[in-house]
């Protein structure tokens, strides 16, 4: 139990990191609701996410690991290797497995990295490590939600920057 309690922990921390490296992103709005529906909405699927496998992680270190707070969690019973044994076990979970550990482990990494570099988002490396501890949604969630309040501010401040167009009288 006392790994996943120091994956909760890393969790935490890394969502902390992204947050920190991105204050311009994170900052509040000069105008407008904290966040947008769109966002509210990544936010709640994120967190049920994470609610949800937590809460199957839990049931699977309680009912597999060993009868101990303390053991291996890489290898053995409770284990990762033990996990993604069983995620492999049969042809419905491995199709799932190699579904989410292509998206996980691939187009992940691949997708936030190289357009969160586009995007001017700082450390974005850290949304594929943030799912190592929270989920494979989350990660995406919050990635989505961070370029949506990105584009949300972004469209704010050009709207104050630029002088709009005054109609001329047609004459």
């Amino acid at each position: 139990m006392v790994s996943l309690i120091a994956h909760a922990v890393l969790g935490v921390i890394t969502i902390w990191l992204i947050v920190r490296s991105n204050p311009a992103i994170f900052r509040r709005t000069g105008s407008g609701p904290l966040l947008s529906t769109y966002e509210w909405v990544l936010y709640v699927a994120g967190a049920a996410s994470v609610i949800l496998g937590w809460y199957f992680n839990i049931r699977f270190v309680q009912t597999r690991g060993p009868d101990k707070t303390l053991f291996n969690p890489l290898w053995g019973d409770g284990s990762w290797a033990q996990y993604i044994k069983l995620m492999f076990a049969n042809p419905a979970s491995s199709s799932a497995g190699q579904d989410y550990t292509i998206g996980n482990a691939l187009l992940l990494p691949v997708m936030t990295i190289v357009d969160g570099r586009r995007r001017g988002i700082a450390r974005p490396w850290l949304f594929f490590v943030s799912s190592l501890f929270t989920s494979f949604a989350f990660a995406w969630a919050f990635y989505l939600a961070t370029t949506e309040r990105q584009r949300r501010l972004d469209l704010t401040a050009s709207a104050r920057a630029e002088p709009r167009e005054v109609p001329t009288p047609a004459g």
